[in-house]
């Protein structure tokens, strides 16, 4: 019971630290005078069931050689991009501008609109369908999320959904290890609201 406490002292420290910043190429202009209204909770684990960051790094910033892991070969010319990753510890990276449109969606809809990436923020938290989420990405974001819903005062907490939810049958993400109680529970409770993105 202590280390779990220990554990989770520690990574309550994550969100006062700088957030890393990496640039990728995978992002683009959204078009004239759209309304940030979305934000799109995905689940990425590279390669499958290992959770660490390089990989991810990698193909975010269209440098991953797909040589070097069977499983990449599905991943060779793939242009793909989230506004926000979120590690197991909480640690968030942020690899496009909010203002400007990432590559994380695909083809989706959302409430009779398709091509979410045109008003939807893409987080992606390092995870699968076999491991549960941590209670520290719950908490950053949670947290994340909070801070984006102030700078779009069009993002409600019923306008924060999954990937399966925008894509459904094509995309499973976050998936069934995501708590949505939890995550709202967390939403409702984040009161540190200091988190610096661009």
């Amino acid at each position: 019971m202590n280390k779990v406490l220990i554990l989770d002292i520690r990574s309550e420290a994550h969100h006062d630290k700088p957030m890393r910043q990496l640039n990728s190429p995978h992002q683009n202009k959204r078009p004239d005078d759209m309304v940030i209204d979305l934000i799109v909770l995905h689940a990425i684990s590279l390669p499958t069931g290992e959770f660490e960051t390089a990989c991810i790094d990698d193909l975010f910033l269209g440098r991953l050689d797909c040589a070097s892991h069977p499983s990449f070969g599905d991943l060779e010319g793939l242009k793909v991009s989230a506004h926000f990753v979120i590690d197991r510890a909480g640690k968030i990276t942020q690899f496009a501008p909010c203002d400007r449109r990432a590559w994380h969606a695909g083809e989706s809809a959302w409430q009779g609109r398709s091509g979410c990436n045109d008003f939807a923020v893409g987080i992606e938290m390092i995870g699968d369908e076999q491991q549960p989420f941590t209670a520290a990405q719950y908490r950053e974001t949670a947290r994340l999320c909070r801070v984006l819903m102030r700078r779009y005062p069009a993002i409600r907490a019923d306008n924060i959904v999954g990937h399966q939810d925008i894509a459904p049958g094509r995309k499973w993400d976050p998936g069934k290890q995501w708590d949505w109680q939890q995550f709202h529970r967390s939403l409702v409770r984040i009161r540190k609201l200091d988190l610096d993105i661009c």
